[in-house]
């Protein structure tokens, strides 16, 4: 048995707007996909037999996406703390709680624990500003080859636009305009083209986005280049919530203990970091020269949170995928709690550490694809290669 089982696959279209990850991930063809795949099923086979089976149905699981990479990213730590010569045992129970954190880990003859969470970062009001799935699908499929379109949902309805009609409106409205008209006028301070959208109790505003002239010509292009959206939750407050979620479930394991966080997010900063863990960093005015300080509203930094000091570290990894797990660096944020255990560090982890007020940081000493025993620009090729729309195979 193995995750995923070999077929003809011949669709190679980019993820559909309505289509769950694990489908996804299941029926995209082509080389770079079936490199995910197989390494997906070789790291699965080294799970614990025990462990196996529900792995695979999370990442089977269509009618959860967080399901799917929360299992991605559990894979993707056990199979780095083996590469790092660590011996792994699964939901073992430990602690005062009689609780079954997610991997106990034995290096050099230390050991110490490793408990995982994903947090991935929300869209707010998806009913006011966003398009329903099987709409974003329909508009993607629209033939563009020379105008990306963004979008803005003006008026939401009960009931999904007839689809057909919108793509037909857009497409002539498309083909009636020139992109080199269009980016000259723009170099001119001419607003891009629009056109207002008006069906079924929805309005949307559509502008279009001349491509490139580099870009332009290949049918198989999504038509949506931008979408509408506002991000309404906050980086710090995410990890914040993630490391406090995991750190107080175990009790007093008394063992060194790490949350290692799946970090999801558009654009990840790691400022935004150093607020959740250490606190917010501040500037205080003197007559000669300013000092810097935090305020006590960190993980580690709050002085109501006396338990947090059983997290040793927090091992950081942002958008962690298949296609970037040889790419992104994991981070190792240390306590500054001296009544912290101390955390270990793996050769392929950056750390973290505060020192006064500002945090130092140190690479890591190795690649992080060594420990996972792939090359360091894999997956090999191209996810979606140039293809005519019209000819799928």
């Amino acid at each position: 048995m193995a995750v995923y089982t070999s077929w003809n696959r011949a669709d190679a279209s980019p993820k559909r707007a309505a289509e769950p990850d694990a489908e996804f991930l299941d029926r995209i063809a082509g080389p770079f996909w079936d490199q995910v795949r197989g390494v997906i099923n070789e790291w699965w086979s080294r799970f614990p037999d025990q462990a196996r089976h529900g792995l695979r149905s999370r990442l089977l699981d269509r009618n959860s996406d967080a399901n799917v990479y929360s299992a991605l990213w559990e894979l993707y730590l056990h199979e780095m703390l083996l590469g790092s010569g660590c011996a792994v045992e699964i939901e073992r129970q430990l602690g005062t709680r009689d609780k079954s954190p997610d991997f106990l880990v034995t290096r050099d003859g230390e050991q110490f624990v490793v408990e995982a969470i994903w947090t991935a970062q929300h869209l707010g009001g998806t009913g006011s500003n966003r398009l329903p799935p099987q709409l974003s699908d329909a508009i993607d499929d629209v033939l563009s080859p020379n105008f990306f379109v963004s979008y803005k949902v003006d008026r939401t309805g009960s009931a999904t636009p007839p689809q057909k009609r919108i793509k037909a409106g857009l497409t002539r409205w498309l083909a009636s305009l020139d992109p080199d008209r269009v980016a000259a006028e723009y170099a001119r301070k001419v607003p891009l083209p629009k056109r207002t959208w008006q069906e079924a109790d929805w309005c949307f505003t559509f502008e279009a986005i001349p491509r490139s002239p580099g870009k332009r010509g290949n049918p198989a292009s999504r038509t949506i280049g931008i979408h509408s959206a506002i991000w309404v939750d906050g980086e710090s407050n995410r990890v914040l919530d993630a490391v406090k979620r995991k750190g107080g479930k175990y009790g007093d394991l008394a063992l060194p203990f790490i949350v290692a966080v799946g970090h999801a997010a558009v654009c990840p900063d790691q400022e935004d970091v150093e607020t959740a863990l250490y606190g917010t960093l501040v500037e205080y005015a003197h007559v000669n020269t300013p000092t810097f300080g935090r305020l006590l509203d960190g993980y580690w930094t709050a002085t109501y949170e006396h338990t947090h000091s059983r997290v040793s570290g927090v091992l950081i990894v942002d958008n962690p995928a298949p296609w970037t797990w040889t790419k992104n660096t994991p981070v190792l944020w240390h306590s500054p709690d001296p009544k912290s255990l101390p955390a270990p560090v793996l050769p392929t982890w950056a750390t973290a550490q505060l020192g006064e007020a500002r945090v130092e940081h140190q690479l890591a000493a190795c690649p992080t694809h060594t420990a996972l025993s792939l090359p360091r620009h894999w997956p090999v090729g191209d996810a979606f290669p140039r293809r005519d729309r019209s000819n799928p195979n």
